[in-house]
């Protein structure tokens, strides 16, 4: 009996800890992207691409795929505002557990299983201002693919940070039917490169 109140004990304080451990780290994020119309651009982005698709007249297309390339450069001229504004948060508050799943404060307990969220922004800021650029000279379609794959991708990562990789990948899943292994798939070999590099992935 006595082993079992332990064990209650034990996993009532591991839950409170990880709550706390993610509140903060939500509190940290949304603090930096509170000031930002980062989410909404996105959300325009994503819906005006579906839009673009689903038009059949070429005329009023290419009207869309104007108004589309100006939200991409607003996009990313805001996040790379972000990503330099985070560059300054203290390398212990950025750490990022690359363990499955949540275990309290484990970026501290297991600092070599973790990796800089501020040096993975960077990487999504790069790669999100390749693809606006298109130098890689895509179609609007192929852009538009690319360009939602690389916004997804770092909304994983925001995901990863707050709670854990399998919370970020089953959310991902969830609200765009698309894995986390699909989304590596589908962004720039740049970003695939330089973000497997980082978190070993």
């Amino acid at each position: 009996m006595e082993i079992l109140t332990l064990a209650t004990l034990i996993v009532v304080g591991a839950y409170i800890l990880k709550s706390r451990d993610q509140r903060q780290r939500i509190a940290l994020l949304g603090s930096h992207l509170g000031r930002y119309q980062i989410e909404r651009l996105m959300e325009s982005l994503t819906e005006g691409y579906l839009r673009c698709l689903g038009e059949d007249n070429a005329e009023r297309r290419q009207q869309i795929w104007s108004l589309l390339d100006s939200t991409e450069e607003k996009l990313s001229a805001q996040f790379d505002s972000f990503a330099a504004e985070f560059a300054r948060v203290d390398a212990a508050d950025a750490r990022v557990s690359k363990l499955p799943v949540a275990i309290p404060f484990a970026h501290r307990l297991f600092p070599a299983a973790t990796f800089d969220l501020r040096q993975a922004l960077a990487i999504h800021a790069r790669g999100i201002a390749d693809v606006m650029r298109n130098d890689a000279g895509r179609s609007p379609k192929a852009k538009a693919f690319t360009m939602s794959a690389e916004l997804f991708l770092m909304q994983h990562t925001c995901h990863w940070f707050c709670k854990s990789k399998t919370v970020a990948s089953a959310r991902m899943l969830a609200r765009h039917k698309t894995s986390y292994e699909q989304l590596l798939e589908a962004v720039s070999p740049a970003t695939r490169r330089a973000y497997a590099a980082l978190t070993g992935q």
